[in-house]
């Protein structure tokens, strides 16, 4: 495994309540007075208008102010290509759409990107790859990691509880993902950099230590979600972040009827991979889930049964040359016997 030559962090980091109102401070003390902001379309308000007055009172120009409805490659070349002059950051406020469009624009441009998530569904807004649409198929091209994050953890709080559960369970795959690295170390002599995957599995820990949706439990998912970002810059895979849990997910995008948040379908795979490889954190995965209503949240909107078993039967050829526990041997009767008789997923599968 080839180590990046350079590893680029974050430099700014502002986790905290009413960091949305000091996102002007931030550019200007970074020398930025004129910006490309990215915005989700249909931001909910007052939200658009706090950006807007935070930037208007450090006297920082959007140069470019985009509303971002769809994460097509087509859409993020047109952005960079009509950049205005003398832009010198590009901003992206909201979801995870919005994000990655505006990483891809910023890389392209090799421009200091800030990002301001306004709720964590998911580990992208501080990855270094941006998830695009490429030909109708999902892509994850290579982006670079963001210069400035900004999460208002009082805006992230008040989020949709569904797309923080998402997070959630975005963070746990974090316990499967690094024990599938181990196995394909075993199996194919992969290696494992110890580095990365102790900080991944020490980021899962941090938010169990306090897994609530108040200010100071919003305030470790995001830190543990932007470092499981870090920890994929510094070996230069995905693998600290995304295993087998990821290539199940991946299928049901591509085959369901009706997918679901990426973190949802995620968690729920990383419970069951987890019980695939031993059991070592099931246990903990269960107690998160229980504590967090994520079980409950599932349960009141079930999955197919069906779709999940195609899914987790086609997952193995979703990445090829990609070792895991699927690749191990054939799990298809031990998760269809899981989603029918362990109690915790039986509720959540029809």
């Amino acid at each position: 495994m080839l180590r990046p030559t350079q590893i680029a962090i974050p430099t700014l980091v502002r986790v905290k309540e009413g960091a949305l109102d000091r996102l002007g401070l931030y550019l200007a003390r970074g020398g930025h007075r004129r910006v490309a902001l990215l915005v989700s379309k249909g931001l909910v308000p007052p939200l658009p208008d706090r950006v807007a007055r935070s930037l208007r009172e450090q006297s920082v120009e959007p140069a470019a102010r985009v509303e971002v409805a769809e994460n097509d490659l087509e859409s993020a070349a047109a952005v960079f290509a009509e950049l205005p002059g003398g832009v010198s950051a590009v901003v992206g406020v909201g979801g995870g759409k919005a994000l990655d469009v505006a990483k891809y624009v910023a890389f392209l441009g090799r421009l200091p990107y800030y990002a301001v998530p306004t709720s964590l569904s998911n580990d992208g807004f501080c990855s270094p790859q941006s998830s695009l649409t490429v030909r109708g198929r999902r892509r994850s091209l290579p982006a670079a990691l963001p210069f400035g994050v900004v999460v208002d953890a009082a805006v992230c709080r008040e989020a949709p509880r569904a797309l923080t559960l998402s997070g959630v369970g975005d963070l746990v795959a974090k316990f499967t993902a690094v024990r599938d690295w181990k196995l394909a170390f075993h199996a194919t002599g992969e290696p494992v950099d110890d580095f990365a995957a102790l900080l991944s599995d020490g980021s899962i820990h941090s938010y169990l230590s306090h897994p609530e949706f108040d200010l100071e439990g919003i305030r470790l998912l995001a830190t543990s979600l932007m470092l499981n970002g870090i920890a994929m810059e510094i070996c230069g895979s995905s693998r600290p972040a995304s295993g087998s849990e990821h290539l199940i997910s991946h299928a049901l995008d591509a085959t369901s009827s009706r997918p679901r948040l990426h973190g949802l379908q995620v968690g729920v795979a990383s419970y069951i991979v987890s019980i695939l490889q031993g059991g070592e954190n099931t246990h903990r995965i269960a107690a998160l889930f229980d504590a967090t209503g994520f079980w409950d949240a599932i349960a009141a909107d079930p999955f197919s049964r069906a779709e999940w078993l195609a899914a987790v039967r086609a997952a193995p050829s979703v990445k090829e040359g990609f070792y895991t526990v699927l690749s191990s041997r054939d799990v298809l009767p031990e998760v269809e016997q899981l989603l029918t008789r362990e109690p915790r997923l039986a509720r959540c599968f029809r």
